[in-house]
């Protein structure tokens, strides 16, 4: 197994038994149009006789060394359940949205003013796939999305079962789900055109199927495309952000064009954040603020909610912050806030 041979995957024995596992993915993870290293943990697994007795904490304190040390500032994950993965430092930071609606509304959509150029992918094309989506969510500012390295990208281009379509600005990733249902994992594009020509190809299958389920974004715009309010939120499936190295974190995320300086009292002490706009921001260790700042103070699992964009007033009535001032709140939402989101489990 690939994960295994590159020191990406865990296990837990006792003794000649397999107790539990836990591997990570490479991935990039988008943020205001930057793509950020991030560990994507996936395969936690305890066996019943085992759980209960610590494994599962030994197993992702194991892990998460091994992710700083090899450089990402990031994880994130899909938790089954979530006390043990908020007692090691990740929380809640988006969600995976899932839209159905009738296929007859994609036929309604109406065909782009130029065609642009789109073909079958295959395998041979899975840098292309990465760089589309990458250009994609970095010209939208996306927070959240990730691309995955190309072995995966090149596994997902060969499954048979599979349809996957490029355009130079956009990419679509689709099956059959049982005779009359379209499950579209990926239907990306930065242009109305390229957009409406993609969805055209799953219209082409009216015939047949009557719904598509979709993976989509919160502010898609599938929603201002429909003629009618044909499409709706059938599954919001939440993920998890653990910062694992926060200078570094902040240093290689995206911001708006706003300037910030804020003091944060973090786990491990006292430190100031920069946000400059047109520049890349900063956190660096301080001794103390100045006089007339009050720091605020977040946990592993509150600046992890901060970074992926959560309003500083919900983090206070989620007792995930303290401290601050009003100055100091509405500077950091106008620097983080967002509505983060996944096109991907793993």
């Amino acid at each position: 197994m690939p994960l295994i041979e590159a020191g990406q995957a865990l296990a837990a024995f006792d003794g000649g038994r397999l107790a539990g596992t836990a591997l990570y993915h490479d991935m990039r993870q988008w943020w205001h149009g930057r793509e950020v290293p991030m560990a994507g943990v996936a395969g936690v697994k305890v066996a019943p006789e085992y759980r209960g007795r610590g494994v599962g904490r030994a197993l992702m304190a194991e892990l998460s060394e091994i992710m700083t040390g090899r450089g990402y500032p990031l994880s994130a994950l899909y938790a089954a359940t979530m006390p043990i993965y908020r007692q090691q430092g990740w929380e809640m930071a988006g969600a995976r949205y899932t839209a159905t609606l009738p296929i007859r509304s994609l036929r309604e959509l109406g065909r782009p003013a130029i065609e642009p150029e789109i073909r079958r992918a295959g395998q041979d094309d899975a840098l292309a796939v990465i760089e589309v989506l990458g250009r994609v969510h970095a010209a939208a500012r996306d927070r959240g999305p990730v691309t995955f390295a190309e072995g995966v990208v090149r596994d997902w281009l060969a499954d048979e079962d599979g349809f996957c379509y490029l355009a130079p600005d956009g990419f679509l990733q689709y099956r059959w789900h049982g005779h009359e249902e379209l499950r579209v994992e990926k239907l990306v594009a930065a242009s109305r055109d390229t957009t409406l020509a993609l969805a055209s190809i799953l219209a082409s299958h009216s015939s047949i199927a009557r719904t598509v389920r979709a993976y989509v974004a919160p502010a898609d715009q599938l929603w201002w495309l429909q003629r009618e309010q044909d499409a709706g939120i059938a599954e919001r499936y939440a993920w998890m952000l653990r910062v694992l190295d926060a200078p570094a974190a902040i240093a290689a995320r995206g911001f708006p064009p706003v300037d910030a300086e804020v003091p944060l009292r973090l786990t491990d002490g006292l430190w100031q954040l920069s946000v400059r706009a047109g520049d890349k921001a900063h956190l660096v260790r301080t001794t103390s603020p100045h006089p007339h700042d009050t720091p605020l103070e977040l946990g592993p699992g509150g600046f992890a909610a901060l970074y992926s964009g959560t309003p500083v007033a919900t983090l206070r009535r989620a007792g995930l912050a303290a401290g601050g001032t009003p100055q100091s709140d509405e500077a950091l939402d106008a620097a983080f806030t967002a509505m983060s989101f996944m096109l991907d489990d793993f």
